[in-house]
């Protein structure tokens, strides 16, 4: 009995362990290509799957898994894996020396976003997918940079990036594999170069500036020209209309002075009974002034006689006539 109770526990025990290696799990967005006796078979969906042990075994692919040491550095492996992650992956590749057309050496950093589409090309179109990538990046990456200048290459990264992704998405498209987009993290020229351009850009930010001042200094002139003008204009309309004002004012003021002396002279004519005649009136009052101004200078004496003698007895005459009427009218 004892023998055959140990045989049966041998039949339980692999048993147990033929069901354990039967069952496969695979995990979400995960998959695995199965070869049986060395021969594709099928691809293991997502969740429980069963497979005979030993005659159905997982094909091992190469795997690229980054790491950091203990300098805090990235560090990229390359190990055997059974599982195929049908999820974006992302290689970010250590930094190449490139060759623009006008000859200068620069240091490029590049990122890659790809997903595997077909596990089955994947595994038996490339041998190592990681390598062949990265090396098809970097050899595409110098064709296409080595199309550009440097100040082009600095400038143009969508360019560059939309070049890199149309290529190797055409070239990736045998192995299953669908390149997403590239990114250019960073372009570093040589120390030189950089400082050559950094005296350019200061030489341009130093020329911006005189060109920003000398306009401004420009605008300010224009303006204070026009201020000057502007004030000149309205100085000058001001002084015109207060000289219209004044004109006007005076000869309003002459007009009514005039009007005043008629409405006197009326008044007087009125006064002395009618009967004499406003000209002669005024003619005689003027003539009493200035014979006033003729004989005020010094020592009393006419310094000239008017040239109109005629006028001047007449005028005489006017006046006696008026206080022989005033006389009359009194007595």
């Amino acid at each position: 009995m004892e023998p055959l109770v140990v045989i049966l526990m041998i039949l339980a025990v692999f048993v147990v362990l033929f069901v354990a290696k039967g069952l496969v799990i695979v995990q979400q967005a995960e998959t695995s290509v199965i070869e049986r006796l060395g021969k594709f078979n099928r691809i293991l969906d997502s969740g429980i799957n069963i497979i005979w042990p030993i005659i159905d075994q997982p094909r091992q692919i190469a795997w690229r898994i980054t790491q950091t040491d203990n300098q805090n550095r990235k560090v990229h492996l390359i190990r055997n894996s059974s599982r195929i992650d049908l999820r974006e992956q992302v290689f970010d590749f250590p930094r190449q020396n490139v060759i623009t057309r006008d000859n200068v050496n620069i240091e490029i950093d590049a990122l890659l976003y790809f997903q595997i589409t077909d596990p089955v090309k994947m595994v038996y179109e490339i041998a190592n997918l990681p390598l062949a990538i990265e090396k098809l990046t970097q050899t595409t990456l110098r064709n296409v940079i080595g199309e550009m200048d440097l100040d082009e290459s600095l400038t143009s990264r969508d360019t560059i990036n939309g070049k890199l992704r149309s290529i190797l998405d055409e070239a990736t498209d045998k192995w299953g594999v669908k390149i997403n987009r590239v990114e250019l993290q960073d372009i570093t020229p040589p120390k030189e170069i950089q400082e050559t351009m950094e005296k350019q850009m200061r030489a341009e930010r130093d020329r911006r500036a005189t060109i920003l001042v000398a306009e401004g200094d420009k605008r300010s002139r224009i303006l204070e020209a026009e201020g000057q003008r502007e004030a000149e204009v309205n100085k000058a309309e001001g002084e015109k209309q207060a000289a219209i004002l004044r004109a006007e004012g005076e000869a309003r003021a002459v007009q009514m002075m005039a009007e005043a002396e008629a409405a006197a002279i009326q008044r007087i004519a009125q006064a002395v009974g009618g009967g004499v005649d406003p000209t002669k009136y005024l003619i005689a009052v003027k003539y009493v002034e200035t014979l006033k101004h003729m004989v005020s200078g010094e020592g009393n004496k006419v310094v000239y006689m008017p040239y109109e003698a005629t006028a001047i007895l007449g005028s005489v005459g006017g006046i006696r006539d008026i206080f022989e009427k005033v006389g009359g009218a009194k007595s």
